[in-house]
Order: structure tokens, then sequence, then C-alpha cells
């Protein structure tokens, strides 16, 4: 019967460990009690049976620690809690919109440092010099760059 919660103790112990490196990151509860159940089965196997046993104990479960290791990172568990889904969108520039320094346009929205313009028929995001914008305002691009519109009111 000693035997049997000796081998739970390290079984256990084990599981704890190896789910701490799969699922919970960090040093927590799980790897404390995994080492401690472990350690316990070890400890009680020395104090029961000697050093003979208790030294065999502990090289199998050094063993088995790694063998249980190997296995659950070499089998499809990653592959299981992995992301599978893939992100093939782009950014959109603003050259695809061909927006041009002195272009005019109008606020949608209100303008405090940033928000949405309408130029050439096309909503955008834009930013103005420092300035506050109401919206409805008449406004004009002053500089393009690659994702950035930057516009000034006409007044």
């Amino acid at each position: 019967m000693l035997i049997v919660a000796i081998a739970l103790l390290i079984i256990f112990g084990i599981a704890l460990i190896i789910l701490e490196f799969l699922i919970i990151p960090g040093i927590t509860i799980a790897f404390i009690g995994g080492a401690i159940l472990m350690g316990l089965g070890v400890y009680i196997s020395y104090r029961s049976y000697g050093f003979g046993v208790g030294s065999y104990v502990l090289l199998g479960t050094i063993a088995l620690f790694f063998i249980a290791l190997v296995y659950s990172l070499r089998s499809k568990t990653w592959k299981r809690l992995a992301l599978k889904s893939e992100i093939n969108s782009k950014v959109n520039t603003i050259q695809e919109f061909n927006i041009q320094v002195g272009d005019k346009g109008v606020t949608v929205t209100k303008l405090s440092s940033i928000g949405k313009v309408k130029i050439n028929n096309t909503m955008l995001e834009a930013k103005s010099l420092g300035m506050y914008i109401d919206e409805n305002t008449e406004i004009e691009v002053v500089e393009v760059s690659k994702s950035d519109i930057i516009v000034k009111p006409l007044k």
C-alpha cells in the first residue's frame, strides 16, 4: 500500500509540473505543489525502504520526469493549444487613395489633433496642425506621408 502512495505522489507531482510548463506560465502553486509531491514521494521511499530503494526511486523519478516532459513537448500538445488563425490583412496607405497636397475636403468629426475627414469622396483619418478644428469645416491637405494626412482649415 505504501508503494502505491509513493507512486501516486510522484505521478501527481510530475503531472502538476508538466501542467505548469504547458498551460500555467511562471512559477505558481502548480510547480511548487508538484515539486513538493515529488520530493515527498522520494523522501517517504528513503525513510521507509532505506538508501538503496530510495536512490532507485529518486533516479526513476528523475527519468520519468524527463520522459514525460519530452513526450509532452514532442506530442501534438502545442498544436492543440496554439492559435491556428492567420492574419492576412494589410494596412491601407495614403498613396492608395491618391490624396495630394492642396486637395480640399471637409471634416466629418472634430479634429482635436486627429479625426475623420472626407477628401475626394473618401473617408479618412487626418491630423490637424495642433489646432482644434470643428466638424463640417472645410479643410486643405498640407502634408501627405505614407500613413498620415495633415490638414488645416481653409479660413
